[in-house]
C-alpha cells in the first residue's frame, strides 16, 4: 500500500478513497463528522458493504482517548436489534483507528427534515422504531448522549435505524468544552438534555429528552430553541419552556403533543421512565392513514432470545462452524463473491463477528438429518434469527415458514425474498449452482415493484449460465438482466456485461 507514512501518522486529512486497510476496500467518502471521516467500504471476506469511520488524527493520537473509546464501542456492538445500527469492528490498520458498523443506504432524517415538518402518520413511525431502539439501550445501560436528525438514519422499507450508540461519550465531553465559545455554532446542542448541558450524570432520561426534541423538530418543522451561540441555546434548554406544538400545528393530535411535551420535561423525574410507557401512551394517538399493526407492540422489532441448547450440542456446533469457516477460507471460487455485493448490501449485518455470536439455536432431534430451526412470530425476526447464527438451514427457514408469495407487499415479504438472496449468493460461493439458479429463479419471478430483487435473479441466472447453462435460457436472462440494469450496483453491471460478451460469442 502506498502512502504508508502519511497512513501511520493517524491522519485523516488524507483521500483513503482507493486503499485497502486489512479486510477493508474503502470505496468513496460519504461524510466528515465531529469525530470521523466516514467511507463506503467493502469488507473483503465476507463481500458486504459497511461504513467505514476514520478516527480523526487529534483524537487518535491519544491513548487514553483510544483505550476507553474501545470499551465504549465494544459495549455498543452488544447492542443487537432492527432499529440499531450494527457495529462489526473496532480496531487499527496501519496507525489508522476505526469503526466498521452497518451501513444503511437512504437518507437521513436531517436531510429529510430539510424539506420541513412531517406528516402525522411518518413522525409517529420514526417515533415508534426510534423509541423501540431507546428502550433496548436502557435495558442494557447504554446512554446514546446525542439523539438528533444526523443521527436517525432512514432505511428503505420503511427501515429507521438509530447510528453511533455509545460513540457519543466522548465527543460530548469535547463540545461541553466549547459551549462557552463566542461565535461556534454546533448542531447538536438544539437537542441536550438540560442536565447534559449542566454536565450532571447522565441516565437513558437524557436520550428521553433529546428524542423529544427530536420529535419536536419533526412535527414543528424546526427545533423548539434557536439561537445564534451553543451557550444561548444551553440556557434555552434549561429554563425556557418550548412554544407549545398544538399552536404551531392544529392538525396534531392533542395526545401527541402531550406525548412530545413531556417527553421534553425539563425535570428528568418529570419525563418518561422508560420507552415502554411512552410507546404505550403513543399507541392511542389516533393516526390518520396508520397501517401499522400496534397489537404485535415491541416484540415485532425486538431481536427474539435464543432457544436454550445443551452445552455439549453448543461446543460440537462451533467446532464444526470454526471447521467450515476454515475450509471455506481456503477454498478457490471467490470470483463469484464481487459481483454479489449487491445482495450483500441488503443485509442488516450478515454474519456477525464469531466473538459476539449467539448461542446457536438449531437443535437436532435423535435421528433427524436436518436441523430443526424454531419459528418466530414474524419474517423479520425470523431473518434477525437468520442473520444471527449465520447458518443455512436458518436463512432458508425464513421463506418456508414464511413463503412470499403467500405474503402482502411489506417488511414480512421483503425480509422473505431478501433470505432467499443472501441463500442463492451463499450456494453460488460454495459452487452449488443448481440450488443457486432454483433461488435466483424464483426471486425473477416477483412483482416488478420489487425489481432489486428481481434484477438480481435475471442477472445471477444469466452470470451462471453464461459459461455454461443452456444458450437459450442464458439469452432470455441476460435480456431481462440489462432492462432493470439501473437496480444493480457496479460491480454486479460490469459481471453482468462479462457475462454479455460470453453469451453473445457463443
Amino acid at each position: 500500500m502506498s502512502n504508508d507514512s502519511q497512513l501511520n501518522s493517524g491522519t485523516t486529512n488524507i483521500e483513503l478513497a482507493g486503499r485497502e486497510l486489512g479486510d477493508y476496500r474503502l470505496l468513496r467518502r460519504l461524510g466528515r463528522g465531529g469525530m470521523a471521516e466516514v467511507y463506503l467500504a467493502e469488507q473483503k471476506s465476507l463481500g458486504r458493504r459497511v461504513a467505514f469511520k476514520v478516527l480523526k488524527k487529534e483524537l487518535a493520537a491519544d491513548e487514553n482517548f483510544i483505550r476507553r473509546f474501545q470499551n465504549e464501542a465494544q459495549a455498543a456492538a452488544a447492542l443487537v436489534h432492527a432499529n440499531i445500527v450494527q457495529i462489526y469492528e473496532v480496531g487499527c490498520v496501519d496507525g489508522v483507528h476505526f469503526i466498521a458498523q452497518e451501513y444503511v443506504p437512504g437518507q437521513t432524517l436531517k436531510q429529510l427534515l430539510n424539506r420541513g415538518a412531517l406528516e402525522v402518520p411518518t413522525a409517529v413511525q420514526i417515533m415508534r422504531q426510534v423509541a423501540l431502539a431507546l428502550h433496548k439501550a436502557a435495558g442494557q445501560g447504554i446512554v446514546h448522549r446525542d439523539i438528533k436528525p444526523e443521527n436517525i438514519l432512514l432505511g428503505g422499507e420503511n427501515m429507521v435505524k438509530v447510528a453511533d450508540f455509545g460513540l457519543a461519550r466522548f465527543d460530548d465531553q469535547r463540545r461541553s468544552l466549547e459551549l462557552t465559545e463566542v461565535g461556534v455554532t454546533l448542531g447538536t446542542p438544539l437537542y441536550m438534555s438540560p442536565e447534559q448541558v449542566e454536565g450532571r450524570k447522565l441516565d437513558h432520561r437524557s436520550d428521553v429528552y433529546s428524542f423529544g426534541v427530536t420529535a419536536y423538530h419533526m412535527l414543528a418543522g424546526r427545533p423548539p430553541f434557536e439561537g445564534d451561540t451553543p451557550l444561548n441555546l444551553a440556557v434555552q434548554h434549561i429554563k425556557t419552556e418550548p412554544p407549545p406544538l398544538a399552536e404551531l400545528r392544529t392538525d396534531l393530535p392533542a395526545e401527541l403533543c402531550r406525548i412530545v411535551h413531556k417527553l421534553m420535561a425539563k425535570n428528568p423525574d418529570d419525563r418518561y421512565g422508560s420507552m415502554g410507557d411512552m410507546l404505550n401512551d403513543l399507541r392511542a394517538v389516533p393516526v390518520p392513514g396508520a397501517i401499522e399493526d400496534w397489537s404485535t407492540g415491541m416484540e415485532l422489532w425486538a431481536v427474539p432470545s435464543e432457544p436454550t441448547v445443551p452445552a455439549t450440542r453448543f461446543a460440537e456446533t462451533q467446532r464444526l462452524s470454526v471447521a467450515m469457516q476454515t475450509a471455506g477460507s481456503a477454498r478457490g471460487g471467490k470470483r463469484w463473491v464481487p459481483w454479489l455485493a449487491s445482495c450483500l448490501a441488503l443485509a442488516i449485518g450478515a454474519a456477525l463477528a464469531w466473538a459476539t455470536r449467539p448461542i446457536d439455536p438449531l437443535a437436532i432431534s435423535a435421528g433427524e438429518m436436518v436441523p430443526r430451526v424454531a419459528k418466530w412470530e414474524t419474517a423479520v425476526a425470523q431473518y434477525q434469527y437468520a442473520v444471527a447464527v449465520n447458518e443455512d438451514d436458518a436463512l432458508r427457514a425464513v421463506f418456508e415458514y414464511f413463503p412470499p408469495d403467500r405474503l402482502e407487499p411489506g417488511e414480512d415479504r421483503y425480509y422473505a425474498l431478501r433470505a432467499k438472496a443472501e441463500l442463492a449468493r451463499r450456494y453460488i460461493e460454495n459452487h452449488e449452482f443448481q440450488r443457486a439458479l432454483k433461488l435466483l429463479e424464483d426471486l425473477s419471478n416477483v412483482d416488478e415493484t420489487e425489481a432489486e430483487f428481481q434484477a438480481f435473479g435475471f442477472a445471477g441466472q444469466a452470470i451462471i449460465q453464461s459459461e455454461n447453462g443452456p444458450h437459450d435460457e442464458a439469452v432470455r436472462n441476460l435480456m431481462a438482466a440489462e432492462k432493470l440494469k439501473m437496480h444493480l450496483d457496479e460491480n454486479l453491471r460490469r459481471h453482468l456485461d462479462r457475462a454479455a460478451r460470453r453469451i453473445r460469442s457463443r
